[in-house]
């Protein structure tokens, strides 16, 4: 008969060891998971606090805009005209910096539209607004004024 040696004896579940981590390691992982987790906390918290942030001030400038767009509805036709092209070109140098404003013509007019997501400052009535403050011609203000309240009370917060 053969001898039985101890590695061929099946262990019982009673007789199994539990796992352990090495010694001292134990505090460190968990700390180093804490600090991980607070980090990302951390990081998604101030990603929401910017983009909430900037959410609220294109809010403010776009009311702003709106409100500034709603005045000049009461100016005499060439005035509103020049108000609205005013308004333009500082919503393009508050959303697009000073080199957006400095355009001029059919420029001024494809960024006009690529802020605005549009064709109607290069294709539709919008031109006016771009490159026909100087020329004699007779826009309806009022479609006008619609159009531009629609577009600047679509951009995004």
């Amino acid at each position: 008969m053969n001898p039985v040696t101890p590695a061929e004896i099946p262990l019982s579940l009673d007789q199994l060891r539990g796992l352990h981590l090495p010694s001292g390691a134990a505090g460190a992982v968990q700390g180093e998971i804490i600090a991980a987790a607070a980090l990302g906390f951390l990081a998604a918290l101030l990603v929401g606090l910017v983009r909430y942030g900037r959410s609220r001030s294109r809010a403010t400038i776009r009311r702003a805009a709106l409100a500034e767009l709603t005045r000049s509805r009461g100016l005499d036709p060439e005035a509103r005209l020049l108000a609205q092209a005013r308004l333009l070109r500082r919503l393009g140098r508050t959303l697009g910096g000073d080199a957006e404003s400095r355009a001029a013509g059919a420029d001024w007019a494809a960024r006009l539209d690529g802020l605005f997501r549009t064709d109607f400052f290069t294709r539709g009535a919008g031109r006016v607004l771009t490159d026909g403050l100087y020329r004699r011609q007779d826009p309806d203000l009022d479609a006008l004024d619609a159009e531009l309240g629609r577009l600047i009370g679509r951009l995004r917060a």
